[in-house]
């Protein structure tokens, strides 16, 4: 199964609740490289971030999930 970058987050805090949103709406996120980024003071910023990912097939409704839950509710 392809993973495809969705979000890219310099706290673990900020992928979490981004990963959270994504599962409660059925996705299938997955978040990389926050064990690496708490171990390691700087290593976020150095590698591009901590990654929120999904499935290849699921990325572009996801990312419109995403940019819709974003905007502000009139």
């Amino acid at each position: 199964m392809e993973l495809v970058t969705i979000f890219r987050a310099f706290n673990a805090v900020e992928a979490q609740l981004v990963r959270s949103r994504l599962d409660a709406a059925n996705f299938h996120a997955v978040v990389t490289h926050e064990l690496s980024a708490l171990s390691m003071d700087g290593y976020a910023l150095a590698v591009g971030g901590i990654l929120v990912q999904v499935p290849a097939e699921e990325a572009s409704e996801a990312k419109e999930f995403l940019k819709a839950s974003d905007e502000p509710q009139a």
